[in-house]
């Protein structure tokens, strides 16, 4: 059971703290930081208006806007159209901005072969 030879695998002999301190790695997560923090405020702030709005200004929330429908309705709709869009827009921003910047880190993290002690073939170890 626990005595079978493991051979290490590409990401086993990797220096994960060391990639992290690559330029590389450091504007992937800017740019993935400037994207998701901004975009979370703007977010949190939207649900917590449409809550406080509920919650204080119920007259105005209750305004009827056609038939039965109202402006709460309305706002309380838009809560989860703006969801969708936030997650496409992100996508589009991952698929254009982040996934090539970690397709090249994964390619030179996994991108080469090892021996059986881990080192690289064809190179030294970084």
């Amino acid at each position: 059971m626990g005595n079978e030879a493991h051979t290490p695998d590409a990401a086993a002999s990797v220096d994960f703290e060391q990639v992290q301190s690559t330029g590389q790695f450091q504007e992937l997560r800017k740019r993935h930081r400037s994207f998701v923090f901004p975009m979370a405020v703007a977010f949190l702030l939207w649900y917590f208006a449409y809550v406080l709005l509920a919650d204080y200004a119920v007259e105005f929330m209750s305004t009827k806007v056609w038939g039965n429908i109202n402006i709460g309705l309305i706002l309380g709709l838009l809560q989860f159209v703006s969801t969708f869009a936030i997650t496409g827009w992100y996508v589009h921003y991952s698929n254009k901005r982040l996934d090539p910047i970690a397709s090249e880190i994964r390619h030179e993290i996994e991108g080469h072969e090892f021996d059986k002690n881990g080192n690289r073939v064809g190179g030294a170890n970084k």
